[in-house]
């Protein structure tokens, strides 16, 4: 084994030789994955679809990328030699093609699994130049990407290997490949520390905003490239990149939200504290149970606001862990049901909330820490049940809230995404669920000592009442936690 035998060679093993090119191409690629997986898990997507969205996005924009390359630059030779189309670790990768190749790829995967393509967009494209900064050091390994001749003076001062690398073709070159990785970092510090964090962004302008910075360094870097590709005497590059700022610009104004109506959000509600009325009848059944089995035990508030939102098995496991919780839950059900018909009633105008909402074309359902049978059997008694499009309780999940498990499901039964969603709940848990699923999150107050933890959590808005649902939905706003 030979290693770094050239400067375009990382080692060799007999035939076999690894180069420079490929290594940075790659380390490029994955380093703009790892950091848009993290975008996008806060948007509730799980890593195993993003991993195939990415291989297939990186082996997609490949082959874009060698077909511009080949199409621009000597279409007739490759076509007289096609063997040396496959031939990409010689180089001869276009940048531009590989976005159209990627692009395409995520544009059909986003549809065929009900995902927003501006919305993964968005997460993904600013970390494309950290992609292409580390990637442009691959051509400098294949002494590609290079400018007009320069004397050698331009190099004083410089690292001695640029400096002899920039010797081609008999004189030295200007390392336009420096100028477009240099800005492309910059583009990206600006555009993730700067504008997504100080601009008020919506879906879509982190997209545009690339299309912006990256238009205008590569057409000017261009310029003052010796190896273009041409397209009838025109520099490729330069056209793909006016398209880019136009389209950049028109999207940052606004001109193409005109085309598309935005598609109204699924609005899914917690049960207990948020549509029912359930909590004298839970603290009273927990009351009982506590007189059975702990009589020494005097409930304090803190204790009684505990019971509100966990599951009857961690309620239980945490206060009796001694007993039999499937047990202790059995006894609380026959007496809960048994108190509903006397404790339980509808939170303030749920009923026609929920039917002004389906008359507006809203789909709305309840992603529950009950037992499907103990919502349903509250929400039958006042004739509710029918006016959901979808219930899901406990016992329709595999994991329990804060997991987002329960609004994917009830998402997925509604044949819709989740990148516009809302959840609608009165605890930290159902909070923290609607973040775990990248959902645009309401609080609702139902108990007064909760109110300071609720804000707290830090929801998209904490509310007192179901009616200002109503109002909410009308605001020009994404239907996401993180407002992208």
């Amino acid at each position: 084994m030979k290693f770094f035998p050239d400067m375009q060679t990382v080692f060799e093993i007999g035939f076999v030789s690894i180069k420079w090119y490929a290594v940075l191409i790659l380390t490029g690629a994955f380093l703009a994955y790892y950091l848009s997986l993290r975008n996008l898990k806060k948007m509730g997507y799980s890593s195993s679809k993003m991993d195939d969205l990415f291989f297939g996005a990186l082996l997609s924009g490949v082959v874009g990328a060698r077909l511009w390359f080949v199409l621009f630059y000597d279409v007739q030779y490759y076509l007289s030699n096609p063997l040396e189309i496959l031939q990409m670790w010689e180089g001869g990768l276009a940048i531009q093609g590989g976005l159209v190749g990627g692009v395409i790829f995520a544009y059909f995967f986003t549809k065929k699994n009900k995902m927003n393509f501006i919305r993964l967009a968005d997460a993904v494209f600013p970390n494309i130049l950290v992609a292409q900064a580390i990637g442009r050091w691959g051509n400098f390994a294949n002494q590609e990407a290079f400018g007009r001749a320069v004397d050698a003076s331009y190099f004083e001062g410089w690292p001695t290997f640029i400096a002899n690398h920039m010797f081609i073709q008999g004189a030295y070159r200007e390392p336009t490949f420096l100028y477009e990785s240099v800005l492309n970092i910059v583009g990206f510090l600006l555009i993730v520390l700067v504008y997504k964090r100080f601009s008020k962004v919506r879906r879509g302008d982190m997209v545009y905003a690339y299309l912006m910075w990256y238009g205008v360094i590569r057409f000017f870097i261009e310029g003052l490239r010796s190896d273009s590709l041409m397209f009838f005497g025109l520099r490729s590059a330069q056209i793909v990149s006016i398209i880019f700022i136009i389209l950049g610009v028109l999207g940052s104004l606004g001109v193409f939200r005109r085309f598309y109506k935005q598609q109204k959000p699924v609005i899914l509600f917690d049960f207990d504290g948020t549509l029912m009325d359930t909590e004298p009848a839970i603290l009273e059944t927990y009351r009982r149970i506590f007189a059975k089995y702990q009589p020494e035990t005097e409930l304090t508030k803190e204790m009684e606001l505990s019971f509100l939102g966990p599951t009857l098995w961690q309620t239980f496991e945490r206060y009796f862990p001694g007993h039999d919780a499937d047990a202790l839950v059995k006894e609380y059900r026959e007496i809960n049901f048994e108190l509903h018909k006397t404790l339980v009633q509808p939170m303030d105008k749920a009923k026609e909330v929920i039917k002004q909402l389906k008359a507006e074309g809203y789909p709305v359902g309840i992603v529950s820490s009950k037992l499907q049978d103990a919502v349903k059997l509250a929400s039958d008694m006042f004739e509710m049940t029918d006016d959901f499009d979808v219930i899901l309780g406990l016992d329709d999940v595999k994991t329990p809230k804060p997991n987002p498990e329960g609004l994917f499901k009830a998402c997925k039964q509604l044949n819709r995404g989740h990148d516009a969603l809302i959840y609608v709940g009165d605890t930290v848990t159902d909070v923290q669920t609607a973040k775990n699923a990248g959902a645009y999150s309401v609080a609702i107050v139902s108990n007064e000592h909760r109110r300071q933890d609720l804000i707290d959590s830090k929801p998209n808005k904490v509310i007192d009442h179901l009616e200002e649902i109503l109002e909410i939905v009308k605001e020009d706003v994404e239907w996401t936690y993180n407002m992208m």
